[in-house]
């Protein structure tokens, strides 16, 4: 899970497994011999997990009690990822729905990790219940590795959590640290500590040492005196000139690489000079200032923080050797694993051994009292270096010196690197100066600095991107789920708000369309598509269209919306994913209203109980619609002054309180047809408390509504009428039981002398629901030809057949009944047989095929064409 879900609306970050624990259904943890004190040796620190028992130590007394292994997974799940550095707590386990199945479900903070987590604590179990030995060493060191390659670094990760801290929503663009903050047209990005809004000519100039130091010189700023090279020939008399000691470095490098400082004579300036080649054609040759290294980051041409910068080192006690320093020095618990805690362990490489070479030392040898050795050649925190926070005690001399920096480059974000002995006396007194101007410059040593304050240097740069206060980057969203209507209901509340002005993006089980172009085809209700529009740069608003399946899959694609909308809950797809009744069915779809904003709007049908029973978990405003003006729920939201959608009198009434607000009669609206499709109109009235919820005038609902068609174009595969010379083809998506209910009450006010219906059984749908499908249609039909899907979806053609053949019987015995499997061919014999004044309704679940099917025989008849499929 990535966002909102059944298991946790507000806990995003969940991996569900479904694990099958076989024979072990009959062997609960307090019956397998010595379980509980292998558990106990190899996880003494799960002490700490306080279970249901709600006290430490109430897992343990569970596994003493008995408990089955699925519920031990989630417990090994979390703690191992708590050891590798990665603290999670939530977890559940609950009954699949089958003998001896469960879902597992637990926190994680890397998707990857979370997944690697999953899988070994299944390894893990397995060997406690055997007795066998396990080197969990392994699986912590390896979640660490995952966790570091993964996730975002500290700089990038401080400025995602302010912008969160300000209900700012963001989106990972790719696998590294570009950043999306806020929503379609509203939103800037991020990579690192680079913005949208950092200048491309700032960056190539910091890049490019030779140009900064040229601008900075011509500035009057304190640089070293230097000269750039490119061949080894010009090396020695350089060297003379700029005078020793040297410091040699590649012009365009960065994070240290190619680096060597404090250069004595000529025969180590030619080493440094090809290890700086290796980095870049270019070389500096500069003075090597002597004094503190100092990193000050200005922001918005502001200064905001100043680190003074260590390299890693250790410090002798005339007892211990290096390595045994540096072991010491590791063992701070403030070091970890790469970034996971604010300084990082110090690893020794062939760089640190050659170091400690030249300063006359081995990893054996004994350092005296208070020698310090250093052990990096840079004093970067990523290899171990330390930083102190000094940002009190900076001279205004040099605060004005690096904001005017700042401004020289052109950079919004950038860190400039100083040499000097005292920050807190001018350059020009102390001979000091900067060596370096960076661009996308790390937080890390700001954020946690190893002493004196941390500073949130990620909000000014926050305040910089969203200026005005209160701005969350974010669109206005609509969010619609239910069993039945969903897709019209987004198409037309899509329709609406783009007549009123927006560039709108939505998403349908028939694809995602940025202001009516079609861009992805498919189903495309889960939340890749999701993004697919809160990403889109020319979008203002969204309407997305949320089915079940994305929610059980992988969650929402956004942690909160505007409006959201529930149309119906009845029995679909149950017996899936386990979801095994229509209970929990209607807790996969109140997900939706539970995300909206606290000034928003759940919009819920008052004529269905377990949608109007959603409004009790809610903490934002709620709106109801109904298709019955007396509904008792819609006179009580009256009488507390809400706002309510109903159908009465022929009209579609807004009510806000008592006063009603008649927006059209439904007999005038295209989508109802005349006011004989009355599922409809029921879809038109939470169309409508939207766009009255977001100030959109009566004149406007009714120029939308009025140009909403029911066509191949608009609403693809919704009451789709195609009226041929002798007879009509009726088609819609109706895949339910409910809506095929739905549309029995539009078809049976349609005259025709015979009525035939192509109907299929669906593979991932229960016996009873097939049965109760073919039930309908023998109500409905005069004929009925059975046809089969595209995806027979674990079934096989014969055994859904059955179940609908079956229904049928159930209801007529005597019932006119074709079995013709493919669709095609079944659209084909009803269209070559129909009789004179014939209804011919085409249930679809491939909707392009379908009607690219029906308006060729259509084209067909106009040119005077035999009906021919092919």
């Amino acid at each position: 899970m990535k966002g909102p879900n059944y298991w946790s609306v507000r806990r995003h970050k969940l991996i569900v497994m479904v694990l099958d624990i076989e024979e072990m259904e009959e062997l609960p943890s307090n019956k397998i011999e010595g379980f509980k004190d292998r558990l106990v040796a190899m996880f003494p620190t799960m002490y700490e997990h306080r279970c249901s028992v709600g006290t430490a130590g109430g897992f343990f007394q569970r596994v003493e009690e008995g408990t089955w292994m699925g519920h031990i997974i989630e417990h090994i799940a979390l703690e191992i990822q708590t050891l590798a550095g990665m603290d999670v707590g939530f977890g559940r386990t609950r009954g699949y729905g089958e003998e001896g199945v469960y879902n597992v479900v637990f926190a994680y903070m890397e998707e990857k990790v979370g997944r690697f987590a999953a899988e070994s604590a299944v390894r893990i179990c397995e060997a406690l219940i055997k007795g066998e030995a396990y080197d969990m060493t392994k699986d912590i060191q390896e979640m660490r590795e995952i966790r570091e390659a993964e996730r975002l670094g500290p700089s990038t990760g401080s400025i995602v959590a302010e912008a969160q801290s300000r209900g700012i929503p963001w989106i990972r663009l790719n696998k590294y640290s570009l950043c999306q903050l806020g929503y379609g047209a509203n939103q800037k990005r991020i990579q690192a500590t680079v913005t949208s809004e950092t200048s491309s000519i700032g960056v190539e100039l910091a890049c490019d040492k030779e140009d900064t130091k040229f601008l900075l010189e011509q500035a009057e700023v304190e640089v070293p005196k230097g000269e750039i090279i490119r061949r080894e020939s010009s090396l020695e008399s350089t060297c003379k000139y700029v005078g020793y000691p040297l410091v040699i470095k590649p012009i365009n490098g960065n994070h240290g690489r190619g680096i060597t400082v404090n250069i004595m004579n000529y025969e180590d300036a030619l080493v440094a000079f090809h290890e700086a080649k290796k980095v870049s054609k270019a070389i500096i040759i500069e003075k090597f200032i002597t004094g503190e290294d100092y990193r000050l980051l200005v922001i918005n041409h502001v200064l905001v923080a100043a680190a003074k910068r260590t390299p890693a080192h250790v410090v002798g006690d005339g007892k211990s050797t290096v390595q045994e320093l540096i072991d010491v020095v590791n063992s701070d618990p403030r070091r970890g694993f790469g970034h996971e805690k604010e300084l990082t362990q110090i690893t020794v490489n062939e760089l640190t051994q050659n170091i400690i070479k030249e300063a006359g030392f081995t990893l054996d040898s004994v350092l005296e009292d208070g020698h310090q050795l250093i052990l990096k050649d840079t004093a970067n925190l990523s290899t171990g270096g330390t930083a102190e926070d000094v940002t009190e005690i900076v001279h205004p001399a040099n605060v004005d010196m690096v904001e005017r920096i700042s401004k020289i480059i052109d950079l919004d974000i950038c860190g400039v690197d100083i040499m000097t002995s005292d920050i807190s006396k001018p350059l020009s007194e102390t001979g000091g100066a900067v060596l370096e101007v960076n661009a996308g410059p790390g937080f890390r040593m700001h954020l946690a600095p190893t002493s004196g304050l941390p500073r949130n240097v990620a909000a000014p740069v926050i305040d910089k991107l969203f200026p005005k206060h209160g701005d969350t980057g974010r669109i206005p969203i609509v969010a619609i789920t239910g069993t039945n209507g969903k897709t019209t209901t987004s198409r037309l509340i899509a329709h609406i708000v783009k007549m009123s002005g927006y560039r709108v993006g939505y998403t349908t089980s028939d694809g995602v369309y940025i202001q009516n172009r079609l861009l992805m085809k498919g189903d495309c209700t889960g939340p890749a598509s999701t993004e697919f529009v809160l990403k889109d740069p020319t979008v203002n608003f969204a309407v997305l269209e949320c089915a079940r399946g994305g929610l059980l899959r992988a969650g929402l694609g956004f942690k909160n919306c505007d409006i959201g909308i529930v149309t119906n809950v009845s029995a679909d797809h149950l017996g899936l994913k386990g979801i095994n009744t229509v209970e929990q069915l209607a807790k996969v779809k109140g997900v939706i209203p539970e995300t909206v904003l606290p000034n928003g709007y759940a919009i819920l049908n008052a004529d269905d109980p377990l949608v109007y029973d959603m409004r009790r978990n809610l903490e934002c405003n709620v709106a109801l619609f109904s298709m019955d003006e007396n509904n008792p729920h819609i006179l009580a939201m009256q009488r507390k002054g809400g706002i309510c959608a109903i159908y009465e009198n022929g009209f579609i009434t807004v009510c806000r309180g008592k006063w009603k607000m008649r927006i059209m009669k439904a007999v005038h609206i295209p989508l109802t047809y005349g006011g004989r499709a009355k599922f409809m109109i029921q879809n038109v009235l939470p169309a409508v408390l939207t766009a009255t919820i977001q100030g959109i005038s009566i004149q406007d609902m009714k120029a939308a509504l009025e140009s909403f068609i029911p066509s191949a174009s608009q609403t693809p595969g919704r009451l789709n009428m195609f009226k041929f010379e002798n007879f009509s083809v009726l088609l819609d998506y109706a895949h339910n039981p409910a809506g095929l209910r739905a549309l029995q009450l539009f078809v049976n006010e349609i005259d025709a002398t015979v009525k035939v219906g192509i109907i299929a059984g669906i593979g991932d749908r229960r016996v009873q629901d097939n049965n109760e499908m073919g039930s309908i249609a023998a109500e409905m039909f005069d004929e009925i030809i059975i046809r089969q899907d595209k995806r027979l979806r674990g079934k096989t053609e014969q055994e859904l057949i059955k179940m609908l053949d079956d229904g049928i019987k159930m209801h007529d015995p005597n019932k006119k009944t074709t079995i013709i499997p493919s669709e095609k061919e079944a659209i084909s014999f009803a269209i070559k047989n129909a009789v004179k004044g014939s209804l011919i309704i085409l249930c679809s679940d491939v909707i392009p095929d379908a009607l690219e099917l029906v308006q060729k025989f259509k084209a067909q008849e106009m040119q005077g064409i035999p009906f021919s499929a092919d």
